[in-house]
């Protein structure tokens, strides 16, 4: 990125390693987060843990949104909160959907294809010509989802739902790349507490419209885990909207791929998930392709955690 995200309200003079280290934290506890919702999704199912995620956020967003300095966002960008609001829904529902028929390190892994295909919507929406690296990046990052795909069908106990779930992830990072286009455009005319509020205020609301038919009332047991996996989404966008509004995405770029060392991680300790050598090498080709990607033009490799 040849300028830093602008907001009148964070930008500041600060040593480039410090957003990386911040940056850094945030991807940790999204990463956390992801785990922790996987044991909501099996237990309760995609729609309530994001629908009570969702309200949950809203009122702790709210609280902190009404306790300092703010104004009501204009109808233009109350419109752009809920574009982005109803893609980030459809990514959440997707995603999470995914994750639960797949181990922790391979849909993080797979959802990292998500700024490739931020490039072909960059061209179809905005007009910008595709680099011959990025095109070359492209095709890399393709041989690396073929070759986790192909590592599925090659287990003895192949899981039925297993390319379910990888259709699901793969759809969730199409809509995570257009709410990257949306991103770019939300934080250059709110601040980071009002994305938040708003985000997550229309999240619930649309998935409410549903609630009649789909909501259950969640188990006594899961609002701790409920209160932590809120927490740690709201800590993680919060941190890394800081970093992105203090340091060009190229410092940041990088950083967003330590999530899967910790998807890797905590698969294992917490789900006895072992990383297969097909999932490895996939991933990495994935990352290098991004990395690529992200030289000739960083703008569009700019990582989306912070979004949802």
């Amino acid at each position: 990125m040849s300028n830093p995200v602008k907001s009148s309200s964070l930008a500041g003079v600060v040593s480039p390693m410090i957003p990386v280290l911040v940056c850094a934290l945030g991807i940790f506890l999204l990463s956390a987060m992801d785990a922790a919702m996987k044991v909501l999704v099996i237990a309760v199912g995609v729609y309530n843990t994001v629908l009570w995620r969702s309200m949950l956020a809203t009122v702790v967003a709210g609280a902190a949104w009404s306790a300092g300095t703010r104004s009501w966002p204009t109808l233009s960008v109350l419109r752009l909160h809920a574009l982005r609001a109803v893609v980030v829904g459809i990514v959440l529902l997707s995603f999470f959907w995914g994750l639960a028929r797949l181990p922790l390190a391979e849909a993080i892994g797979l959802s990292f294809v998500a700024p490739l295909f931020a490039l072909l919507l960059a061209a179809l929406l905005l007009g910008e010509r595709i680099q011959r690296q990025a095109i070359w990046a492209s095709l890399a990052g393709i041989a690396g989802v073929i070759i986790i795909m192909a590592g599925q069908f090659g287990q003895a106990s192949y899981p039925k739902d297993a390319l379910l779930g990888t259709a699901a992830v793969l759809a969730s990072t199409v809509f995570y790349a257009y709410n990257l286009i949306l991103a770019r455009r939300q934080a250059q005319v709110a601040k980071p507490i009002e994305i938040m509020l708003f985000q997550n205020l229309c999240v619930a609301i649309t998935l409410g419209f549903a609630a009649p038919w789909l909501a259950v009332a969640l188990p006594g047991n899961l609002w701790l885990p409920l209160a932590g996996v809120t927490a740690l989404s709201l800590a993680g966008q919060f941190l890394m909207s800081w970093a992105y509004a203090r340091a060009e995405a190229q410092y940041l770029i990088p950083t967003e791929y330590s999530a899967f060392i910790w998807a890797v991680a905590i698969g294992w300790f917490f789900f006895n998930e072992a990383a297969t050598w097909t999932t490895l090498t996939g991933a990495g080709l994935i990352v290098a392709s991004c990395l690529i990607a992200s030289r000739s033009n960083p703008r569009l490799a700019e990582p989306i955690e912070a979004a949802v």
